[in-house]
């Protein structure tokens, strides 16, 4: 049998939980993941994983082998990284998890100029706004943005992003511009999700001292582009992550609110699972994002 085939297999069925679940990863049907295992098992002699109807675990020893497992089929696949680099070039697939924001717009050309260096390198690019932990989720690298969940990862703060306050020229026209945050609470205002949840807005003021305004929220969303879409469309004054919003500020179609106040910059990390061994793949990436990424959260709307 082919171990090392097995083994991938295996490995990427307990890190997703399920047959069907590491099927779909490895474009395999279920039934064909289930016979790798168990050939794997009988060549092995033991039992790696209690299966249920729903679900699969490994055993003690299936997690031990597990861990082992891991680490072989990493230092295989940077041993032939190491061979394809020294001729020029990576193989493989590089697994990325990365939330909504920076999936949609920065993140694309970065992992597409990666791929025209490396262009027998295939890219998998999961999308989504929570934590994910790269050992758990079988993934290479995670970029999260605010605060950090835990696990066993290495995580590499690569910048920041502003968040700032805008609106369209005709609801300023219409509304009045607001000159200090108390007022704010006389707006319609826009904001993510998980912001100002008690209709209270943390800021910093102009003389670098933390201040609270009241708020009125007239739009809740769990996405940036909604609350984009309804502050060009005139609805109210928006909290938005600057590079989400900053070609629209530099083509005068959203106007900067209160722009001599600011909100805590939030923390973008790029994290990847902790071992003795990083793949090269992992650390293309990993060098390409901190020399680009940077630049990207970092440009000013006027640029």
């Amino acid at each position: 049998m082919d171990l090392l085939a097995a083994m991938r297999i295996y490995i990427r069925t307990v890190e997703r939980g399920g047959l069907s679940a590491a099927g779909r990863d490895l474009g395999l049907a279920q039934p064909t993941v289930s016979e790798r295992i168990e050939a794997l098992e009988r060549h092995l002699g033991v039992r790696l994983l209690d299966r249920t109807t729903r679900s699969v675990r490994p055993t003690d020893i299936g997690l031990a082998f597990y861990e082992r497992a891991k680490l072989a089929v990493e230092a295989a696949e940077d041993a032939r990284a190491v061979a394809t680099s020294l001729a020029g070039s990576l193989r493989g697939t590089l697994r990325i998890a990365a939330p909504h924001g920076l999936g949609e717009i920065g993140l694309p050309a970065i992992l597409a100029s990666l791929q025209t260096r490396h262009p027998d390198l295939a890219i998998d690019l999961t999308l989504n706004d929570r934590f994910v932990d790269p050992l758990a989720e079988g993934v290479d690298l995670s970029i999260r943005v605010g605060r950090l969940g835990e696990g066993h990862f290495v995580a590499r703060r690569i910048g920041s992003i502003r968040r700032v306050l805008v609106a369209s020229p005709a609801y300023l026209a219409a509304w009045g511009t607001p000159k200090l945050a108390d007022d704010l609470g006389r707006h319609r205002f826009l904001r993510v999700t998980g912001l100002a949840m008690d209709d209270r807005l943390a800021l910093i003021g102009p003389d670098g001292s933390k201040i609270t305004a009241a708020i009125q929220t007239c739009w809740r969303a769990n996405h940036w582009r909604p609350l984009l879409d309804a502050a060009l469309s005139g609805l109210g004054i928006a909290a938005l992550q600057l590079p989400f919003c900053r070609d629209e500020i530099a083509l005068g179609r959203l106007l900067q609110v209160l722009a001599d106040h600011a909100f805590e910059p939030i923390d973008v990390h790029v994290i990847y699972p902790a071992g003795p061994g990083t793949p090269l793949k992992t650390r293309a990436a990993l060098d390409l994002l901190a020399q680009s990424l940077p630049a990207f959260l970092e440009q000013d709307a006027a640029d």
